[in-house]
């Protein structure tokens, strides 16, 4: 199928999209927004649509997958970022009561634990930590994915027990 035949096949479902929008935003502007970015991925990963296949079902789970990233980023972006004037008295009790020696200390348990792992799931862990996918840790360490995982649920769980002093400070 050429590029032009697929992008006239994807903008026949416009409306049907348009609908399933306001399914999700209840909002007309952001319904169109959400249809707009939907056709524009669409447009832009065509060639991993395999023809034959249910078009209609993939536009829309590809709308649902742009709405559900778009709420996380605003949840995630919301919570740092706070709405109101004023600071609350419990907040500002807590951020007059912490300091920067305070940090440091944490940051060197936090240090301390990471050494207490063997080589084994420190190094899967440090470079997820890093930001280094699984597949990726993989290939350099030359390990199945699997084995990354467990590394680094198992580093994970040695780290939680090793600050376990710190469980209970989150406010």
């Amino acid at each position: 199928m050429t590029r032009f035949e697929f992008n006239t096949l994807v903008v026949r479902y416009t409306e049907s999209l348009r609908g399933y929008a306001l399914h999700f935003t209840h909002d007309n502007e952001d319904a169109n927004d959400l249809v707009q970015d939907t056709m524009l991925k669409a447009v832009t990963y065509h060639g991993r649509f395999k023809e034959g296949t249910n078009l209609k079902g993939w536009l829309y789970t590809i709308m649902k997958n742009t709405f559900i990233n778009h709420y996380r980023r605003f949840v995630k972006t919301s919570s740092f970022v706070s709405r109101s004037e004023e600071i609350s008295n419990a907040r500002l009790a807590f951020s007059a009561t912490r300091n920067a020696s305070e940090n440091k200390f944490i940051m060197e348990d936090i240090k301390g634990a990471m050494t207490g792992l063997s080589d084994e799931y420190y190094t899967p862990f440090s470079m997820y930590f890093e930001g280094y996918k699984y597949h990726e840790i993989s290939e350099y360490l030359q390990i199945p994915i699997g084995t990354v995982k467990t590394r680094i649920h198992m580093a994970r769980k040695r780290m939680k027990k090793a600050l376990n002093a710190y469980k209970y400070e989150r406010s």
